[in-house]
């Protein structure tokens, strides 16, 4: 498989932005990520809206019901969706979560929780290996934020990632704000976390806002970036300088203005770890 290209900082293509950046491209964004479920359609505004936007930026695709560690049997039809559009608009690299989203054809349209154990390990590598056949692509998995955890794990989440990138051959999403939620909600080290992923298999990176409840965080993509994840971002562009980076914000969605002002924060903080090592 062909190595992916270095995209830089990018933001999440939402609705709320069209008209601006159909507009104008705005300078300091790299490229967009798009949720792929928006546009696995045989036409419509978004899909002409991305045609469009695909001709001034590289764009990825990011799925959220792939259901890739459910028991399910994988959605052909889903997949054959996902193609279509894969073959439509020519993606840098197209990713989902390391999750499950539903049982017996029911979507939850929530991001549960994996067992980290070697059986679910067995178990979604396979599954893995059988969508990257299917698309004719390695897939990006993204770390979700957690809330609870399995009492028979037996890895930590970092591990099981590294296990399962090393097994199915695929790459790694690091959402560096996911792993700042789990590790208050948990009580594990972020920074541990860091070190245990393998730096060649992250691809890109997500940092974004959450909500903080006291005995608890919950990612909810509808605030800036806090100053913990910014510094744990730090630490993570030391480990993975070659990752991509995007910014997401998926609720009470600012002028495209702010976002952008907000990524040059993320690009001046990369810099600074460059110019350190």
């Amino acid at each position: 498989m062909h190595p992916l290209p270095s995209l830089g900082f990018g933001l999440g293509l939402r609705k709320e932005h069209f008209a601006d950046v159909l507009a104008a491209p705005p300078a300091g964004v790299d490229w967009f990520e798009v949720i792929s479920e928006n546009f696995m359609v045989a036409g419509g505004k978004p899909l002409a809206v991305l045609n469009q936007v695909r001709r001034d930026f590289p764009l990825v695709l990011h799925g959220v019901s792939l259901s890739i560690g459910g028991v399910d049997a994988l959605d052909e039809a889903y997949l054959d969706r996902l193609a279509t559009l894969i073959a439509r608009v020519e993606p840098a690299w197209v990713s989902d979560h390391l999750c499950w989203t539903g049982v017996d054809g029911i979507n939850l349209h929530d991001l549960m929780p994996l067992p980290y154990t070697e059986e679910c390990l067995a178990h979604v590598a396979a599954r893995v290996l059988r969508v990257q056949e299917h698309l004719g692509r390695r897939l990006l998995l993204e770390n979700p934020s957690t809330y609870l955890a399995a009492s028979h794990n037996r890895l930590s989440e970092w591990d099981y990632l590294a296990a399962l990138a090393e097994r199915a051959d695929c790459l790694l999403l690091l959402d560096v704000n996911n792993v700042y939620v789990s590790a208050c909600n948990h009580g594990f080290d972020p920074n541990r976390y860091l070190a245990g992923i393998p730096p060649a298999r992250v691809a890109q990176l997500h940092i974004a806002g959450h909500r903080d409840h006291g005995s608890h965080k919950i990612d909810t993509h509808d605030e800036p970036v806090c100053e913990a994840v910014w510094a744990l971002y730090a630490t993570a562009m030391q480990r993975f300088p070659n990752a991509a980076t995007l910014l997401e914000r998926d609720d009470r969605i600012p002028p495209l203005p702010e976002l952008v002002e907000e990524l040059a924060q993320a690009r001046a903080i990369a810099a600074a770890t460059q110019a350190a090592a």
